[in-house]
């Protein structure tokens, strides 16, 4: 049973304040939850040491795929073939994926759902929004598994160092970094604004442009709308969708690769991880990890599972499946023409009124930073963000 803490909501001028509009779900319903989720120490350092050893079984298998060419199986168009091997090959940096896992706070074992490499969104909720919500309690801001902000920082850093050494910050100064999201998605947009800040205190030139805005040269790299060269891309916007919308696009960012001087953030080969099908890789290859689910590419015999999409997002086109083979529930969803994976079925903890929560630890260098999201049996666009609060005895009876 998940235990939580009624708190105080944030007053949502003040999250208007800070940039966050997205706090009201078209139902009127308010985004973040007035609890926080109860964790205990050792379920922290559970959640900690589990996104660790399984960006680990990532890297390894995506090698793995690379070696063998699993671009077919994983879902992957083969126009992105070369920018993931070339980003692979020079070992491009990844700044920073988040895990969804179910269990860790009820008892039960930690399993992976996936893992958002590419493009994951609820930063600003995990790093800011739920440690000011226990400074606006009066609590210690400290007692939350979140460091998100500093790893950020010291990732942004290597991107230049490999190290983040502070020594070098006349080198991140002459670094010009170009963020980049979709006009009009607020969460989007501000998702990227904060990640720019972050930037913008390690060191690093930054400058933004809607997508639509970013100017291209196939020789030279990506361009500001003042027609500066950046040193690096960010763009929250989808390899795939590149991929499938943007063939012209693709063909340049291929040649800018492979002779321009910017480089692209996240890398083309977190497509690898992004990729549902890299969860039945990983079950090929490490059948004996206790954070893995049995998964494959063809409906599982005799068990409840979950067919899910391999690049669908926010729960759309999923089905639940029970051991009869009868449909507990679905979802429609923009993402049906993507192959499916059949994962075994895991229950979400649950809290008293029926709720289920599922744990989201982002990875930043390792892992740094953990929310929930919390709903219904399938967690969709209209769950709702839970903080938490790392409970020592002391505190968990205060």
């Amino acid at each position: 049973m998940v235990t939580t803490r009624h708190v105080e909501p944030l007053d949502k001028s003040l999250l208007e304040e800070v940039g966050m509009s997205w706090h009201t779900d078209s139902d009127g319903s308010d985004y973040i939850c007035d609890e926080l989720v109860l964790v205990g120490e050792e379920e922290a350092e559970a959640y900690y040491a589990a996104a660790n050893a399984l960006y680990d079984m990532f890297v390894e298998a995506a090698q793995h795929a690379i070696d063998n060419r699993l671009y077919y199986e994983l879902g992957i168009a083969s126009n992105l073939v070369n920018l993931i091997e070339e980003s692979w090959e020079r070992d491009d940096w990844h700044l920073y994926g988040r895990f969804d896992l179910a269990g860790g706070v009820d008892g039960a074992p930690i399993k992976l759902l996936e893992f958002n490499a590419d493009t994951p969104t609820g930063l600003f909720e995990t790093s800011i929004v739920q440690w000011a919500i226990l400074k606006a309690n009066g609590m210690d801001e400290s007692l939350q598994f979140n460091n998100i902000q500093e790893m950020l920082k010291e990732n942004f850093r290597r991107l230049v160092t490999g190290d983040g050494d502070a020594e070098f910050e006349e080198i991140y100064a002459s670094q010009k970094l170009l963020f980049s999201s979709v006009r009009d998605l607020p969460e989007e947009e501000r998702t990227v604004s904060y990640l720019q800040s972050v930037a913008r205190d390690a060191g690093f030139y930054t400058d933004f442009c809607y997508l639509d805005e970013v100017g291209f040269i196939a020789d030279q790299g990506v361009f500001n709308r003042d027609h500066q060269l950046a040193d690096f891309w960010f763009k929250l916007y989808p390899w795939e969708d590149i991929a499938s919308d943007e063939l012209e696009l693709t063909r340049i960012l291929e040649k800018i690769s492979r002779r321009g001087h910017t480089r692209f953030i996240n890398p083309a080969y977190t497509l690898l991880f992004q990729s549902k099908g890299m969860l039945k890789l990983l079950w090929d290859l490490f059948p004996e990890s206790p954070y893995l689910l049995p998964t494959s590419f063809e409906p599982l015999e005799g068990i409840a599972q979950v067919e899910k999409k391999m690049y669908g997002r926010e729960g759309a086109n999923t089905r639940i499946v029970a051991a009869d083979g009868k449909t507990v529930a679905q979802t429609d969803g923009p993402y049906a023409h993507h192959k499916s994976v059949y994962q075994q079925f895991v229950e979400l903890p649950q809290d008293s009124s029926g709720n289920r929560y599922q744990a989201g630890v982002f990875y930043i260098w390792e892992a740094c930073g953990l929310g929930f999201r919390r709903g219904d049996v399938i967690l969709d666009n209209m769950s709702k963000f839970a903080g938490h609060l790392v409970t020592t005895q002391t505190n968990r009876l205060a």
